[in-house]
């Protein structure tokens, strides 16, 4: 079996010159000189968040300041990184308007490295205790840093409207069953 050299046809002057892929850049260049920029100056400017954002988990508390979560342990059964770790507690005896409450948690941590922003831990408490905020840039110079406490979840968190006001509700008919 023989092989049959390829023949290949010279190339152009123009071709040599590399004039079509210059004069192609050239043309993308000057279209794009004279139009808007549409680079982004962040942080000053961040992009627009779509509604079905689902961002980082936080902690809230009620708008009496009180700690929603009554550590059920739900969103850390849920949690398909098990990402979340509790470790429940009893409620300190100062917080008497929290009789009906059994547990607290003593530490709540949430491992942003292996969180994958599923939103099941929101959708699973009874609550309403965790929030995902639209927060998207979460950064850290070590794994701990990445790790988020109890009181950092409650510092990204903050207070939210309680709009069941669920424990007042609790707490004015104990009032009531008391009163009688």
């Amino acid at each position: 079996m023989a092989i049959i050299p390829l023949e290949r046809k010279p190339l152009t002057f123009v071709e040599r010159t590399y004039l079509p892929g210059i004069a192609s850049g050239l043309k993308t260049t000057f279209k794009h000189l004279f139009q808007p920029k549409v680079t982004m100056e962040y942080p000053e400017q961040r992009p627009a968040i779509s509604p079905g954002y689902r961002g980082v988990p936080t902690l809230v508390k009620d708008p009496h300041g009180r700690e929603k979560c009554v550590s059920c342990q739900l969103c850390e059964f849920v949690c398909p990184p098990k990402a979340i770790r509790i470790t429940p507690g009893e409620v300190p005896a100062d917080q008497t308007d929290r009789t009906h409450v059994e547990k607290a948690p003593q530490a709540f941590d949430i491992d942003m490295l292996r969180c994958i922003y599923c939103g099941l831990c929101q959708e699973v408490c009874p609550e309403e205790a965790i929030f995902l905020q639209n927060q998207y840039s979460m950064t850290g110079y070590s794994r701990a840093e990445m790790v988020n406490d109890k009181a950092r979840l409650y510092e990204l968190g903050g207070t939210l409207p309680d709009a069941h006001f669920k424990w007042d509700k609790k707490l004015v008919a104990e009032q009531h069953g008391n009163a009688h």
